[in-house]
């Protein structure tokens, strides 16, 4: 078992999950995205910190924040060592507290240096993997911490420039099928796009291209699963990998862990 990174969840706490890094070194990413909103503080060193369009050099007491389908990367400078924690919420969950239509807002900034907020994410950061806190006292501690960061983070307007629904086709459809062995044409004729506009249009939208993205999704699919405790090799082949050495590969590129560390600690830490 990997001792640089840890993973913690709870069934009696199913809307969020954390992960602790205690040598970054050892823990790279290629750009990638998540489901769940996702929020870190960088606890020692520095770090490149990549969140969309935006490229930046973050140091400790910053807090990082990804809303959900944001491509982002955080990786090492030159082999300095850097430590941080990582929590990833349950979008639906995260929205019933922020408003009554239980629609998601988006959050504004991409990272932060007010100390409050930090010391949030720390702090939950423990109760959470605190082995003597209750399920009951984990879950008002994220309570409480995820509507202070409502109240002190502007969260984005409804987008008012008209959506490109063809694309939002091609992404809906990838989500879809994204078990299936998918070509790119097939993509093409469900989007009604040529290969060489649906590829560039797709990359400036969602920051990754058609492959790159369903191969995202894919991840998103197998970590749903190893998360059940299903075997490695019924995953890969359940997520449309050709055998568990693809899955292994794309695992590791996109969450910095392998397969077994991450179903290994599926229970509460």
């Amino acid at each position: 078992m990997s001792t640089h990174s840890q993973f913690w969840r709870d069934p009696a706490v199913p809307f969020i999950e954390a992960r602790g890094v205690e040598d970054g070194r050892k823990v790279c990413y290629s750009r990638h995205s998540h489901q769940s909103f996702s929020i870190g503080a960088i606890t020692a060193g520095r770090s490149t910190y990549l969140n969309g369009e935006g490229c930046h050099q973050i140091e400790a007491g910053t807090v990082v924040m990804m809303n959900p389908g944001a491509v982002h990367a955080c990786n090492p400078i030159a082999d300095q060592p850097w430590s941080y924690c990582m929590l990833y919420v349950d979008t639906p969950w995260l929205a019933q507290l922020q408003n009554a239509q239980a629609l998601f807002q988006p959050f504004t900034c991409t990272h932060t240096r007010q100390a409050e907020i930090f010391e949030g994410v720390v702090s939950l950061y423990a109760v959470l993997t605190d082995a003597w806190r209750t399920a009951e006292q984990k879950s008002q501690a994220a309570i409480a911490f995820f509507t202070d960061l409502h109240q002190r983070l502007e969260t984005l307007a409804p987008a008012t420039s008209e959506a490109n629904h063809k694309l939002e086709r091609a992404a809906a459809f990838i989500r879809e099928h994204c078990t299936d062995t998918l070509k790119l044409e097939d993509i093409c004729r469900a989007a009604d796009l040529s290969a060489s506009y649906l590829i560039r249009a797709f990359r400036q939208q969602y920051g990754l291209t058609p492959h790159g993205y369903l191969i995202d999704q894919r991840i998103q699919f197998a970590r749903a699963q190893l998360r059940r405790g299903q075997l490695i090799a019924d995953v890969a082949l359940q997520a449309g990998f050709a055998d568990q050495a693809h899955l292994q590969r794309a695992f590791k590129q996109h969450l910095a862990a392998t397969p077994g560390h991450y179903r290994g600690q599926a229970r509460s830490r």
